[in-house]
């Protein structure tokens, strides 16, 4: 009995507590978000990452998260630390946390391009993680500072995926320009918010789908041409 317990032992691995996903929430506090707006942006974004599937999902991965408020040229901040969500708990005290989180700015530009690269320098943090994920919220173009497409080439050579919500409140189609300027990778994909009401439900089906984990059935070429969109 003794052997048959040491052989079992043998094969089946310990729990693994390595990182398999690593997830940037960057939310756009430009000077077009009131201050309504920017409690339904965080309000929302907490609810989402209480939804059952999502908790699950963080947990199961072991997934490491931060937030990043951005404005316009210069006006990038992470608030909020990389925090390692090993249980539930974790992410109720994540979400309390991006529910308490303050404004940093007010009444500045759109730099998108800035919110990424910032995005991208603090992954740097955490190289332990497999996947890497930029979720980006806006409710306008980029206007200030680098273009988002200039840092498609190294966002790609470190195989980091960028996401989008895109809080539609005008004439702007802004769902077709963070398709063509701002989201890069396998499977990268925009959810639309017909406005900040709609935002709520939309960050909860966006984060169900990008800490899911995702079965890939491309075959290389079709990888490779994704990735150099």
């Amino acid at each position: 009995m003794l052997r048959c317990i040491a052989l079992v032992s043998s094969i089946v691995p310990f729990r693994s507590f390595a990182c398999e996903l690593a997830l940037v929430l960057a939310v756009d506090v430009s000077g077009s978000v009131d201050p309504t707006e920017y409690r339904i942006q965080m309000n929302g974004l907490a609810a989402g990452l209480r939804d059952g599937i999502v908790m699950d999902a963080l947990v199961s991965q072991q997934a490491h998260v931060t937030l990043i408020q951005w404005s316009g040229s210069g006006r990038q901040r992470q608030t909020m630390p990389w925090t390692a969500l090993r249980q539930e708990q974790d992410v109720l005290e994540f979400a309390q946390a991006v529910e308490q989180d303050p404004r940093v700015w007010r009444n500045f530009s759109t730099a998108i391009g800035e919110a990424l690269a910032l995005s991208r320098d603090v992954l740097q943090d955490v190289p332990q993680c497999a996947r890497k994920v930029i979720d980006v919220s806006g409710d306008g173009v980029s206007n200030e500072g680098v273009l988002p497409t200039s840092l498609r080439t190294v966002i790609r050579h470190e195989s980091i995926t960028v996401n989008a919500i895109a809080i539609e409140t005008d004439s702007t189609d802004l769902t077709a320009y963070f398709y063509e300027n701002l989201i890069m990778g396998p499977q990268a994909f925009v959810v639309t918010a017909a406005g900040f009401d709609d935002y709520p439900e939309q960050i909860r089906r966006k984060l169900q789908r990008e800490t899911t984990k995702q079965v890939s059935t491309l075959d290389e070429t079709q990888v490779q041409l994704l990735e150099n969109r």
